[in-house]
């Protein structure tokens, strides 16, 4: 009778929805989710302030070295559509480690470069383990929360996250200067190392085996096809991948416009980097609180409008641009941003908590490619640095409204509630 019991216990912990299973957000998961949602912006914000030294080491230009960028994003892109849905069919755990180990030895294979080439084939490596990482902490976010619960969790997320890769570039610029800048990559992998265990003692697996699902190829193309014209993901995926891949061109632009055009030192641009935090920190505060008072549609379009109001203020002071009105202008972009981000991402997610990986993945697909394009289009324009950075996100900005009316005016998207 005892053994009859223990087995029907066992069955039902193993159903039951994972938000009743014990975990809680605790400070411990809330970095464990950040540093796994960080990992892709640690990696490239960390080595900005490094170009220069870079550029000289590897005898190229520091224009050149956008192509480190570029590569990085469209393998992230790329990678994602692979890591979602084999995490859905393997589950969470090895995906995760085998992400980190591989973005650790990326990490080691642009240490050691001596060619642009090489670097940029571990910069790839790179991109491809940290992808795994990214789009897996949106998913355990899904295995674990719902409703109000999973925006919170995703808001104190992007909180936690937002360190990393503000204060990275303070740091990567003290490495540089004391060591040159090849520790900095030795540095990103030890970070891997180090989450990698911490994961491993801290939450483990978070998909049970009845919730897994197919890996045919053809499964999962119709899957992808199926939520990529699924309204209830793709406007509010759009809408925060337009935002998200604006913020990744202010990362690829930042050197060229603060280092160049506003003249300042690479320490500076990591203190620059590292003030943009407290920006960051306050829009996750407010998120999920003005939501719980006004919804999150609301909420979500009006975090649009400001960075919009962010972009477009960037136009005013094009022609004499100081670091002043820079900072001003990408600080009230950046508020959007951390408004619409946390909401947009639990709205897309919420309706397909059976498939979390997959739409996790095709959302940090969409992020990543509308990043790859905008730094792109940054960086080829005819136009100064920062005029071609406002005409970037002023677009996104403007497309990202249009793609997010619909969740705001239609009964379809309801508002997300816990269970």
């Amino acid at each position: 009778m005892h053994d009859h019991s223990s087995k029907r216990m066992s069955s039902m912990s193993s159903t039951m929805p994972p938000e009743m299973s014990g975990h809680r957000l605790s400070k411990g998961m809330i970095f464990l989710l950040a540093g796994l949602a960080a990992s892709g912006t640690l990696a490239t914000n960390i080595i900005l302030p490094a170009f220069p030294g870079m550029a000289i080491s590897l005898d190229v230009s520091s224009r050149d070295l956008a192509l480190t960028l570029s590569s990085f994003f469209v393998a992230f892109a790329f990678g994602q559509l692979l890591a979602g849905p084999l995490s859905d069919y393997l589950g969470r755990k090895w995906l995760v480690l085998g992400g980190l180990a591989v973005f650790a030895v990326g990490s080691i294979l642009c240490a050691v470069a001596d060619t642009l080439p090489f670097l940029v084939f571990g910069r790839v490596i790179q991109a491809f383990g940290a992808c795994a990482a990214s789009v897996l902490s949106r998913a355990i976010a899904r295995d674990l929360f719902d409703g109000e619960v999973l925006a919170r969790a995703l808001s104190l997320t992007m909180i936690a996250g937002a360190a990393a890769p503000g204060f990275s570039p303070l740091l990567g610029s003290a490495l540089e200067g004391l060591f040159g800048w090849r520790p900095v990559f030795l540095l990103v992998a030890v970070f891997a190392v180090g989450l990698a265990l911490h994961y491993v003692r801290s939450i483990g697996e978070t998909l049970p085996v009845d919730r897994r699902t197919s890996l045919k190829v053809s499964t999962f193309a119709t899957a992808y096809g199926g939520l990529i014209i699924n309204p209830r993901f793709l406007f509010p995926a759009v809408s925060v991948s337009l935002i998200l891949g604006g913020l990744y061109t202010f990362f690829a632009a930042a050197p060229s416009i603060l280092l160049v055009e506003l003249g300042l030192s690479p320490v500076e641009l990591g203190l620059t980097f590292a003030a943009t935090v407290l920006i960051v920190f306050v829009a996750g505060f407010l998120a999920p609180r003005l939501a719980h008072r006004w919804g999150q549609r609301l909420v979500g379009m009006i975090g649009l409008l400001i960075a919009l109001i962010g972009s477009l203020s960037m136009f005013v002071f094009a022609a004499a641009p100081t670091f002043v009105s820079f900072t001003f202008s990408i600080a009230v972009y950046l508020l959007g941003m951390g408004l619409i981000n946390p909401l947009g991402t639990a709205i897309a997610l919420h309706p397909f908590g059976r498939q979390a990986g997959l739409a996790s993945a095709l959302l940090g697909f969409l992020q990543m490619s509308c990043a790859a394009i905008g730094a792109s289009f940054a960086s080829i324009l005819p136009f100064p640095p920062l005029s071609s950075l406002a005409l970037v996100l002023s677009i996104a900005s403007g497309a990202a409204i249009l793609a997010f009316i619909p969740v705001a005016l239609s009964r379809r998207f309801k508002e997300l509630s816990c269970p």
